[in-house]
């Protein structure tokens, strides 16, 4: 507050002073010595000095008060300019905040434009809540299973460090969140009658922020943001959460979108088997890595028997719930370890085996066959049963190629079907037969 130092309103001059103090000793002096009638002239004058002074004493009160209150009014408008000088330093305080949370917004829309994983979505998004609320904040991102539906934890960190935590499936508050699909703010966690938490089990934390991810009607997750500390989130911050948000419930969205073309650009929609170039990218991979570290490796080739027959007497609608039923099968083989599976073209199929010796092939080969032929396969209300012929070449023992496996597998495969059909037959073994 700015203060006004006061001026005195009458200031005599001291030459007046001095002359009024001599006429007066002289004039005291001369009345004492020589005559004393002086003194009733001296109370006389004393007398008009006095009815003199009294007026000016009154106007000087007069103008003193005038004087005060105006003081007053300029204090007043003095405080009023400070209250509004503060309020558009708030408020210019305010934009600046604005500007730079919208140049975060900026970055992180961009950024998040670009990411093609959720594990790039997740470092985007920690980093820019990270600096806009502290390094002392956690933040969890929950996504829901796209089967079950149920909560699921997908991320959570401190900072740059990853954070453990024991809710899988989201505590009280979470689990509010993606009941009511609103947002959330509480200041003080132990102190809020909407929540009963258990602080004695779950993690310490006093304040929290949490918003829903909803794209395009679609429920995805929950965005979180929580600090051990009482009061730590404002309104604007859960403003400022929820813009977030929705830029990333969008980037997930579209990480989502992009992993399923990827898929289909791999995969076959009718069996879910892998396709053959993407099968011929793999088998390069790991002959080049096996020849590398002198390990052996299985390749197998392997055609339905008969499926002619079967698109000629029920149509080709049977014929794809035929190559349906074994790749049902095959997908079963798939959840190996170290087992690819894939849909070489029309009937045929293929299986790649890595870090396999020749026994455990021939073992997994019959198992495959075994469980396509007991396999029913309803056409036409008729149940019926279909086999496999399969050929099985190793590496290095049969080829030491891409092309010379593949060539190898293939012949063993058409001497499976020449000798019978519903066989394994080995290359190692063509020439000896």
């Amino acid at each position: 507050m700015i203060r006004i130092q006061r001026k005195p309103l009458f200031k005599p001059h001291p030459l007046f002073v001095v002359f009024f103090v001599f006429c007066s000793v002289v004039f005291f002096c001369y009345a004492t010595i020589c005559d004393n009638r002086a003194f009733v002239v001296l109370l006389f004058g004393f007398a008009g000095c006095l009815c003199l002074l009294l007026p000016l004493q009154r106007h000087f009160s007069n103008t003193k008060r005038n004087s005060q209150v105006a003081v007053q009014n300029y204090h007043e408008e003095i405080n009023l300019l400070e209250i509004d000088i503060n309020k558009q330093k708030a408020a210019i305080a305010s934009c600046r905040e604005k500007i730079v949370n919208y140049f975060r917004l900026k970055e992180v829309a961009e950024k998040l434009s670009t990411c093609l994983s959720l594990d790039e979505v997740a470092r985007v998004v920690s980093s820019v809540l990270s600096l806009h609320f502290g390094q002392h904040v956690t933040i969890i991102l929950y996504l829901f299973h796209a089967k079950t539906g149920e909560l699921g934890i997908s991320f959570s960190h401190r900072g740059r460090i990853r954070v453990n935590i024991k809710a899988k499936q989201g505590d009280v508050f979470d689990q509010w969140v993606a009941r009511t699909m609103q947002s959330l703010l509480v200041e003080d966690a132990r102190n809020d009658f909407r929540f009963d938490f258990d602080f004695k089990t779950e993690r310490r934390l006093h304040s929290l922020i949490s918003v829903p991810l909803i794209a395009a009607n679609k429920a995805l997750g929950i965005l979180r943001v929580d600090s051990p500390r009482k009061a730590y989130f404002s309104t604007e911050d859960l403003r400022f959460l929820t813009t977030v948000g929705d830029l990333s419930a969008v980037a997930i969205e579209n990480t989502q979108l992009y992993l399923k073309f990827e898929q289909l650009a791999i995969r076959d929609s009718l069996t879910g088997l892998y396709l053959k170039h993407y099968c011929l990218k793999r088998l390069s991979e790991e002959v080049a890595r096996h020849i590398r570290s002198h390990r052996s490796m299985a390749f197998i080739m392997m055609d339905l028997d008969n499926f002619k027959q079967y698109n000629d007497r029920y149509g080709h609608i049977a014929g794809d719930i035929v190559l349906k039923a074994v790749g049902k099968v095959l997908l079963s083989f798939a959840e190996r370890p170290g087992v690819l599976v894939c849909r070489y073209g029309g009937e045929e199929f293929c299986l790649l085996i890595t870090e396999c010796r020749q026994d455990t092939a021939v073992r997994i080969a019959e198992q495959i066959r075994k469980s396509i032929e007991y396999t029913q396969i309803v056409l036409r209300r008729k149940k019926t049963r279909i086999t496999v012929s399969i050929g099985l070449a190793m590496l290095p023992k049969d080829a030491k190629t891409v092309d010379d496996l593949i060539y190898k597998a293939d012949i063993a495969m058409y001497k499976a079907k020449e000798r019978g059909k519903n066989m394994v037959c080995l290359a190692s073994r063509i020439d000896k037969m």
